[in-house]
Parts: structure tokens; sequence; C-alpha cells
């Protein structure tokens, strides 16, 4: 079975590059407390490392 990874949004998008704005959306996130759950590969770890300051990433079992 495939690992899968949880990312909630902790902090605001006001304020931050319209990069990282684009990134977060590209997740899944709108809300802050929101959480996705997505399976672990190259391009999910990229982008919620890219946005790291920003969302809490856990792993899911």
């Amino acid at each position: 079975m495939a690992k899968r990874i949880r990312i909630r949004l902790v902090r605001s998008v006001i304020g931050v590059l319209p990069k990282h704005r684009k990134t977060v959306r590209a997740l899944g996130l709108r809300k802050i407390d929101q959480s996705v759950e997505h399976e672990v590969n190259p391009a999910m770890l990229g982008m919620a490392h890219s946005v790291s300051h920003l969302v809490r990433v856990e792993e899911i079992e």
C-alpha cells in the first residue's frame, strides 16, 4: 500500500508570494485548518516543502 501524507494549512496566505498562494491552492487547500490527504511522491513533497512555513505535514499509515 502506498504511503500517504496529510497536509494542513495552519497560516493564512494573505501577504505571501503569489507563487506560494498558487502552490497552496494546487495542494487543494482553501481555508485555514483545512487538511487534505495525498499519496507520497516527489511532486507532493516538493510542493509541501516550498510552502512549509504555511502548512503542517504528517504521515498517515
